[in-house]
């Protein structure tokens, strides 16, 4: 029970790079927040224009290194201490809205809540292919939670306290064309491979083979992908193909360290 009457107040974080698809969307999505921050890698579509015509919304353009130091970033640029960490393909129903708002201020001692997301192929939910228990940090206490600085992708949030889930989902528009999905694929490679690079990991040509095999024969058939049909063999192919991705960049990488 909350044991002051004075409203906890919430700041909303976007980190962008050229999201002219879903950014308007997301800013006129997000109106009941106390303070909205973007913070975009230079975009060189319409994002920028589009943020600018937002009266409310802060902007703040900073060069991206990787997604966890582009996320700490954000936070310290924050006016408050509650934090909904957002992505712009990303929305919110009435009822997590309310829930947030709600949960913020009733005086609960959790440091940072869970949200499941309904992930949507397209304009189609996707039930299967290891996405249907995803769930995520992204309402936060800031003075009690920051991101390791040892991971460069799929961000890996400290808490000190309690965690909580909520009950309603955010709904994820991650899938818009195959174009789009395999460049972002490409990328979490990359930024995986040098993250390993850092940590010492190595490279091999089994592991380059067997890992993305492994991955989509898991996504596929142990995580129902198939029961997605098309979807799903497209969903678990571009996963694997991350993780080729991965294994291969981290090759090159290694072998040029060596030179």
């Amino acid at each position: 029970m909350n044991t002051t009457s004075e409203k906890q107040k919430l700041s909303v974080l976007i980190i962008t790079l050229n999201e002219e698809l879903h950014i308007k969307s997301l800013l006129e999505d997000i109106d009941f927040a106390d303070e909205i921050i973007v913070v975009d890698s230079y975009s060189t579509d319409q994002t920028v224009p589009v943020i600018e015509s937002f009266k409310n919304v802060r902007l703040i353009q900073h060069q991206f290194i990787n997604y966890t130091s582009q996320r700490n970033f954000a936070l310290d640029q924050a006016s408050n201490e509650w934090i909904l960490f957002i992505d712009a393909d990303e929305r919110l129903t009435a009822d997590l809205k309310t829930e947030i708002i709600a949960t913020i201020n009733n005086g609960s001692p959790d440091s940072a809540y869970l949200i499941y997301r309904t992930f949507m192929f397209k304009n189609k939910k996707l039930r299967f292919s290891g996405w249907q228990t995803d769930k995520i940090f992204r309402l936060f206490n800031k003075t009690k939670c920051r991101y390791t600085e040892d991971r460069m992708v799929h961000e890996k949030l400290i808490v000190e306290g309690p965690i909580s889930v909520l009950k309603n989902k955010l709904i994820h528009f991650s899938y818009s064309n195959y174009g789009d999905y395999k460049n972002k694929m490409y990328l979490y490679g990359i930024l995986k491979a040098n993250e390993k690079l850092k940590k010492g990991q190595q490279s091999s040509r089994l592991l380059m083979i067997f890992h993305p095999v492994y991955t989509f024969l898991y996504q596929f058939l142990i995580r129902l992908g198939f029961l997605d049909g098309l979807k799903g063999v497209t969903i678990c192919y571009l996963n694997a193909y991350s993780i080729f991705i991965r294994y291969k960049e981290l090759q090159k990488l290694t072998t040029s360290s060596r030179i």
